[in-house]
């Protein structure tokens, strides 16, 4: 079972996410956070191992939190999961410790 942080500043999407997420037989989603800024607390109070970020959010980015998430918890991974496509955007998830970009 994956352990699956959800980060997005609309509840709809987020909870739409989560949703179809919770229809997998191999993901719980154990966190919903609505600031980029909760995610290293939610990520560590839930023992999530998973964090998937929006890029666009309140307190920090996507690409801010996947930062905080790798110096701060270096076994948790993260995931870009964005409808922007900004030139540079991909480039700057990686470096910040994306493991990935959708």
């Amino acid at each position: 079972m994956i352990r699956l942080l959800l980060a997005d500043d609309q509840a709809l999407v987020r909870g739409a996410l989560a949703a179809l997420l919770d229809l997998e037989t191999d993901l719980e989603v154990v966190a919903q956070v609505g600031r980029g800024d909760e995610v290293v607390a939610a990520a560590r109070e839930s023992g999530a191992e998973v964090c998937l970020l929006d890029i666009e959010m309140p307190g920090l980015t996507g690409i801010e939190a996947a930062a905080a998430v790798r110096r701060e918890l270096p076994g948790v991974r993260s995931l870009i999961v964005t409808t922007f496509g900004r030139p540079g955007y991909v480039r700057r998830a990686i470096e910040a410790g994306a493991s990935g970009f959708v």
